[in-house]
């Protein structure tokens, strides 16, 4: 390397270590640091104790992860392709000539800088089976009424319409600045080709949107799969349907916090790492198959 190059990537290295420092230690290390404790015993505020891979293989026999697991991987499976669809369609509606774009952009907007307690404690009230405006618009429509929170069926579906309101607003910003980004002289050509609204959308929005699309897509999958909030709020763990409602990260949250074994939670947080980086390996392995980089 040229003494000129060289000098100019210790700039560069200079100017980028103090964010690089603070992702080192806000972000790296707590990582290594839950490897370390996913290896040892620790109760409380009591030392660790190296124990090996013994939380790993209690891990994998334990019914309740796994069930976690399965109502996480619903959960998600419910959420982000319909939040994903909702969120396009929005875009696409918001970047048309329609009156009042701005108000409508900050309606869609508010979900995402509302306070999730506040958020889910609104939804708490409105799927009340008793007196809960959902169930009372339900009954005035002549249909029958659900029990929203405390039925082990209905619950992930419940959960996952919170989730899906509230991701729609910020999924549709990255999406409609892709939308913004596309010349309009690619439809004027499709026009004169005698191209409709349909074959449009397919042939030139959806390829040259692709890696905005991409990118929600895979921020949704992983933030999907860390759902807390909403559950923490509306499942207790007196709820009848708790069991079918609770998600992994409820359940690392209740390991170490409520029952204080930091060892065993430290392994569940390891797992879900895990899950989350062959998803993630997936979907960019499967990207070069149908995101078009112009």
């Amino acid at each position: 390397m040229k003494r000129k190059h060289l000098s100019d990537n210790l700039w560069g290295f200079a100017f980028i270590a103090p964010s690089l420092l603070l992702i080192c230690v806000l972000n790296l290390w707590p990582v290594v640091e839950n490897l370390y404790y996913s290896l040892c015993k620790m109760k409380g505020f009591a030392k660790p104790v190296f124990i090996g891979f013994t939380n790993y293989i209690t891990a994998f026999s334990d019914g309740e992860i796994g069930q976690a697991f399965l109502n996480t991987l619903f959960y998600t499976l419910l959420t982000v392709p319909i939040g994903v669809l909702l969120s396009l369609v929005t875009a696409c509606f918001l970047n048309t000539g329609i009156k009042g774009k701005g108000f409508f952009r900050t309606l869609y907007y508010i979900p995402v800088v509302s306070a999730p307690v506040a958020v889910a404690m609104v939804w708490k009230w409105m799927f009340n089976d008793e007196y809960g405006i959902i169930n009372y618009i339900l009954k005035a429509l002549g249909l029958s009424t659900l029990n929203w929170i405390a039925d082990g069926n209905v619950i992930l579906f419940t959960l996952a319409i919170i989730g899906i309101w509230g991701m729609i607003g910020y999924n549709m910003i990255i999406l409609l600045s892709g939308l913004q980004s596309i010349p309009k002289s690619y439809y004027e050509a499709a026009e004169v080709d005698g191209a409709g609204a349909v074959k449009q959308f397919f042939s030139i929005t959806i390829p040259l949107v692709s890696p905005a699309l991409f990118f929600v897509i895979i921020t949704t999958f992983i933030s999907s799969l860390q759902v807390f909030d909403s559950v923490y709020m509306i499942v207790s763990e007196t709820n009848p349907a708790f069991q079918n409602g609770e998600s992994i990260v409820y359940l690392f949250y209740r390991y170490m916090f409520n029952v204080s074994n930091k060892g065993y939670g430290a392994t569940i947080g390891t797992l879900l790492l895990l899950v989350i980086l062959l998803f993630t390996c997936v979907q960019m392995k499967s990207q070069r198959k149908w995101v078009l980089y112009q």
